[in-house]
């Protein structure tokens, strides 16, 4: 079995669907000197079995489109949040955190969401130009928060 690197990339959303790219699309353009410390891995959508890529991490990195933001891009640490997510098609970071806690009798470790702002969430639709502009600011936090892997550093851009 291959050791998981100390940081984990986590990009989902559904590429068919405009601006739900976003999150996939963002950890593509993570340029490939950044890698030799972190895995990137995409899905359309969070399952309860993503809580067992957290093991073994040192900071992980949700990324995902959102129609709540107000700016284009909001970082945010998270903490593990008991909801009733694991029971529908779709689970967020913080439920993901506490199935990590359940199962593995122990905190996750550090975890950040990342939400880049979109528009257009239809079937067929291309990226927006908001959710373009969003992209392009999130990849550069990213290669920021990829410069200085560290918790307090993270926080720092977080606004924590």
């Amino acid at each position: 079995m291959i050791k998981p690197k100390p940081i984990l990339l986590l990009g989902y959303g559904n590429p068919s669907r405009g601006d739900d790219a976003l999150g996939v699309l963002l950890l593509e353009q993570i340029p490939d000197a950044c890698l030799d410390t972190v895995d990137v891995l995409t899905d359309f959508q969070l399952q309860i079995e993503h809580a067992l890529d957290l093991k073994n991490r040192q900071l992980v990195l949700f990324a995902d489109a959102s129609v709540a933001n107000t700016q284009p891009v909001e970082l945010r640490q998270l903490q593990p949040l008991f909801d009733n997510s694991y029971t529908t098609h779709a689970m967020n970071p913080a439920a993901v955190m506490q199935v990590y806690r359940d199962i593995e009798k122990t905190e996750p470790p550090p975890c950040f969401l990342l939400t880049m702002q979109g528009v257009e969430f239809e079937l067929g639709t291309d990226l927006s130009a908001t959710a373009a502009h969003s992209l392009q600011l999130a990849v550069t936090l990213v290669e920021k928060l990829l410069i200085e892997p560290t918790v307090t550093a993270w926080q720092a851009y977080s606004g924590a």
